[in-house]
């Protein structure tokens, strides 16, 4: 496994700048967002030539783009809105091959209309589902045709917010190009850290054969999701970075929800768990 982090963590003027600063604290991988290469999160258009520039400048720094954050909500109440976001994923598929990334993250949503991370009552509903279907019915075609992998990430507060729903969810769509981006520590609903490592088994038990990314937080409670950096709460990262192992994953470990001050701190508590 590669380890990186988001590229908007290292917050800079210029591409270049964050990218040295990335590198420099000895990270292998990244997962981009526009917005290091001063662009919307999800532009509604993309010069080929800023695409290649953006690839050269992680080659040059040995880095890898290991897969393009395109979260939009894939649940969202309003039809105009899901058009919207899938405009934009439309977008970035078809730059992916300039760029020379094969994922892009999503979210499966929530019927919050403010926030995509929010849980919302309806987020069980028949109708919540099959909008989140509609939205990925329209998008895998357009993965298929450009050979990207789209990953979505079970997550407490969003419509697939377990890894039994994560599994159905794959298994409905019935496409190779729909993949799952695991996070250890999103998917303990309320009053279940007690039970951590059968959560965990149970998860890569369904999903281990199909994941394209891993992410790398923590938690201190369970009922949300998780939103420390890594090392700084309570899951256990021996057993998470086993079983990914384990499954066989070789992908890139994304390190995020933490300030670049707390880098040093992370990166170095990862690799110290997966040396144990």
């Amino acid at each position: 496994m590669k380890i990186g982090t988001f590229s908007k963590i290292f917050a800079r003027p210029r591409l270049e700048q964050a990218l040295d600063a990335l590198s420099g604290a000895g990270l292998e991988s990244a997962q981009f967002n526009f917005e290091s290469a001063g662009l919307p999160a999800m532009p509604d258009e993309l010069d080929p030539s800023l695409c290649r520039h953006i690839r050269l400048q992680f080659a040059k720094r040995n880095l890898e783009l290991a897969a393009l954050s395109g979260t939009y909500n894939m649940a969202h109440p309003d039809p105009s809105e899901r058009q919207l976001g899938l405009s934009r994923l439309r977008v970035m598929i078809a730059a992916c091959k300039e760029l020379d990334t094969e994922i892009i993250t999503l979210c499966t949503g929530t019927r919050d209309p403010g926030y995509m991370w929010r849980t919302h009552p309806d987020n069980s509903t028949h109708e919540a589902w099959t909008d989140l279907v509609g939205s990925l019915e329209q998008a895998l075609p357009i993965a298929q045709e450009h050979q990207v992998t789209l990953a979505f990430e079970p997550e407490i507060s969003n419509v697939v917010d377990s890894p039994t729903k994560a599994r159905r969810l794959i298994d409905e769509m019935g496409s190779p190009w729909l993949k799952v981006c695991m996070d250890g520590a999103n998917i303990f609903p309320t009053d279940t850290l007690g039970r951590m490592g059968e959560i965990l088994r149970h998860a890569f038990d369904l999903l281990g054969g199909d994941i394209a990314l891993a992410h790398a937080k923590d938690l201190v409670t369970d009922g949300e999701a998780g939103n420390k950096p890594a090392g700084k709460g309570v899951l256990d990262y021996g057993l998470y970075l086993g079983l990914l192992q384990q499954a066989g994953f070789a992908g890139s470990l994304i390190l995020h929800s933490l300030a670049e001050e707390e880098m040093p701190f992370s990166l170095g508590f990862v690799r110290g768990e997966m040396k144990t």
